[in-house]
């Protein structure tokens, strides 16, 4: 890979880094300093992952990986000198993603369709989340699934979304789309950063959401977030509802046990 061409600046050295699941990642030094490099087989989905990490950054509230140059294949972000957590990091985290999350849009969805890990993520602007949620997420999943008795049970819950979701409305909000804590480090300062969106707007739900499903997100994360921008009543009784869009999606991307897991979630709100 031609990093110089890309960079516009000479390369003195270029180190693998371990990890990721859908593209390789590169430790690069330049001639004026460290740069972090991936490269995607897939074409597009470097500037996807840029074109997010850009509206993310326009909120100014969270620092987010910052994004130097990108092409179809590759994003080129300043490399993240990562130090031990502050002692209020969750607390920092969550005021800081509440911030983000008062960024807002006219309607639910993104100017483009992008990706959440390798499973293409449409975007087609819907005036109502309980659309854009039935359409553009948990039916899109459903689809790709090619599964029966998902199908099945889908229907079931499809009728049921809007009134699930009565009471919840309120304006568009940019979220990561992706929130999981391997994609929050840490700063040179011991601050949060946040790496690889799924970037959207949406409800910000869906969001704290996907922070429960595999953890690592504390009491303290969502007592901040809730004191910066109050949830309204009942959200963790719908938590599961939006896990469930991210559960298809390991499904389809790894199968196995994440089938059960979604007829199990589906089952809980049918």
């Amino acid at each position: 890979m031609d990093f110089e061409k890309v960079l516009g600046k000479k390369v003195l050295k270029a180190d693998p880094v371990a990890g990721g699941d859908i593209g390789r990642s590169f430790r690069v030094t330049a001639e004026d300093g460290e740069y972090f490099i991936k490269h995607y087989s897939r074409s597009g989905v470097a500037e996807k992952e840029a074109r997010g990490l850009q509206e993310m950054a326009e909120a100014d509230s969270i620092k987010v990986a910052s994004v130097v140059a990108y092409n179809e294949h590759l994003i080129v972000l300043r490399f993240i000198k990562s130090a031990p957590r502050c002692a209020d990091f969750q607390s920092v985290l969550g005021r800081r993603l509440a911030g983000m999350h008062r960024k807002t849009a006219e309607a639910f969805g993104f100017d483009e369709d992008n990706y959440c890990g390798s499973t293409p993520q449409p975007n087609a602007w819907k005036s109502t989340w309980a659309e854009f949620f039935c359409l553009n997420r948990l039916g899109h999943q459903v689809r790709l699934a090619s599964d029966s008795a998902l199908s099945s049970a889908w229907g079931m819950l499809e009728r049921k979304i809007p009134d699930i979701l009565a009471g919840t409305e309120e304006a568009p909000s940019l979220i990561h789309g992706d929130l999981w804590a391997g994609n929050v480090i840490s700063d040179e300062n011991g601050e949060p950063v946040l790496i690889d969106p799924a970037a959207y707007y949406g409800h910000r739900e869906m969001e704290l959401g996907m922070t429960a499903l595999f953890g690592g997100f504390s009491s303290e994360f969502y007592r901040a977030y809730d004191e910066e921008f109050p949830l309204k009543p009942g959200w963790r009784e719908r938590q599961d509802l939006y896990i469930l869009y991210h559960v298809l999606n390991h499904y389809n991307l790894f199968g196995g046990g994440y089938r059960g897991q979604a007829l199990g979630i589906i089952k809980k709100y049918i």
